[in-house]
């Protein structure tokens, strides 16, 4: 079973992630506290806008068509060679842009002009890592599981390592360079294997640019830079409203949180970025994608249901475990957070249908309006119950949003029509 399969993978992924997502927190949590872990989320949820940016947002759009073309090797060299050229360009661009304006943008992230050297070290290296994510979209799209996964543990361990070093010598700025270096030297990692690929030839990357291509990409780039926007963007402001009332210790509390939560929840993203949405994007008939999301939903919720509940009653461990003493005000936010999970997952299982199918209109629509709802209620909740007011919203509103999958995709669901159409216009 081929899901299976891919699960077993993105479990050594995720089992990697995890434990180096352990040690990481306890360094940083031991070494600069909850500000510093909130810093280091500020400049996390900044360094992902970056690299939509930077390679034109079109990982999504890569991985679909790797696998749609993947029998037709000369549209394949038109894909990967166009996706070269405007990760190329749009990361000389965004370099460009963090070099000249890193005061300002340090500015903006952590309110202070201290991190500029990061921002514009993000900026000199921000190529390599466009590159390199633009080679794990060809490994995902082509299901080089095994390259992938190889690529994907080196990554967690060089940015480990890296962690631990840089952390212990030079504290918040350490842990900043960090996050900006370690992608950049798994590019070369990345390189290594799939030049050694079986169909790998320099002629994938060296066509002309193809408009026609560039085109049905940028379908999927209005959808990823909306994400980009929207997700990180709001965690910072987010972030930004609970330093201003309830102090930064509070922002740090939040932000472990959300750590623990990613944590936990990336063996379901790496299945379904490595598995399902391939998947959907290869499927025409409107009963083969229904089974294919209910068989998904079968294996996924109960994991979730489990893996929450499970973390709920060791909450306690769990935080002197990953962090310290000095985290044991978060307890509070867990049965919150972890019900946000699971509606968060359940939603995201019928959201991918539109990035399968290019379904634009309805995909921004629905990521904005979510965004915007969560933080209003967010901001009116930490009024009343400070930090844990946001964990409150954070589950409603991920309940509402999947409900209303559920509304958009009713015939899908519940009908048996056959046909199953892209509707990149809709």
């Amino acid at each position: 079973m081929k899901l299976i399969k891919t699960t077993g993978f993105s479990a050594i992924i995720t089992f990697m992630r995890i434990a180096s997502g352990f040690i990481s927190n306890k360094v940083v949590a031991i070494y600069t506290g909850p500000a510093g872990v909130a810093l280091v989320g500020a400049f996390t949820n900044f360094i992902l806008i970056v690299f939509t940016f930077a390679n034109g947002a079109i990982n999504t759009g890569v991985v679909k068509y790797t696998a749609e073309y993947k029998s037709d090797e000369g549209r394949l060299k038109r894909l990967f060679s166009t996706a070269f050229k405007i990760s190329v360009y749009c990361s000389a661009v965004v370099g460009i842009i963090l070099i000249a304006f890193g005061s300002y943008l340090s500015r903006w992230v952590f309110t202070s002009e201290i991190f500029i050297t990061p921002v514009r070290v993000l900026g000199l290296t921000i190529i390599l890592y466009s590159l390199n994510s633009l080679l794990i979209s060809i490994l995902n799209g082509k299901s080089q599981l095994r390259s992938y996964t190889i690529v994907n543990s080196a990554a967690t361990t060089v940015g480990l390592l890296f962690t631990i070093v840089l952390v212990y010598y030079y504290k918040i700025q350490g842990a900043l360079y960090s996050l900006v270096l370690a992608q950049s030297v798994v590019f070369f990692i990345s390189v290594g294997l799939v030049i050694r690929s079986s169909w790998f030839s320099w002629d994938y990357f060296s066509q002309q640019f193809d408009k026609l291509i560039a085109i049905k990409l940028s379908s999927y780039s209005v959808m990823a830079i909306v994400t980009a926007f929207t997700v990180p963007l709001s965690q910072i402001i987010l972030r930004n409203m609970l330093i201003g009332k309830v102090g930064l210790d509070g922002a740090g509390y939040w932000q472990a949180m959300m750590r623990i939560s990613d944590g936990y929840l990336m063996i379901i993203t790496t299945s379904l970025a490595t598995y399902y949405l391939p998947v959907l994007a290869s499927i025409k008939r409107k009963t083969e994608l229904r089974a294919e999301i209910f068989h998904v939903s079968k294996i996924v919720l109960p994991g979730v249901l489990v893996g929450g509940f499970i973390i709920f009653l060791l909450r306690f461990f769990i935080i002197r475990l990953l962090y310290t003493g000095k985290f044991m005000a978060m307890e509070d936010l867990f049965i919150w957070q972890l019900a946000g999970d699971f509606f968060k997952v359940a939603g995201w299982l019928l959201s991918y249908i539109m990035l399968a199918k290019a379904i634009i209109k309805v995909y921004i629509f629905t990521e904005l309006f979510f965004t915007l709802s969560y933080m209003a209620v967010g901001f009116w909740l930490v009024d009343v119950y400070k930090v844990q007011g946001l964990t409150i919203a954070f589950a409603l509103n991920n309940c509402v949003y999947f409900l209303i999958m559920v509304f958009i995709f009713r015939r899908l669901l519940f009908t048996k029509s056959k046909f199953v159409a892209q509707q990149s216009g809709n």
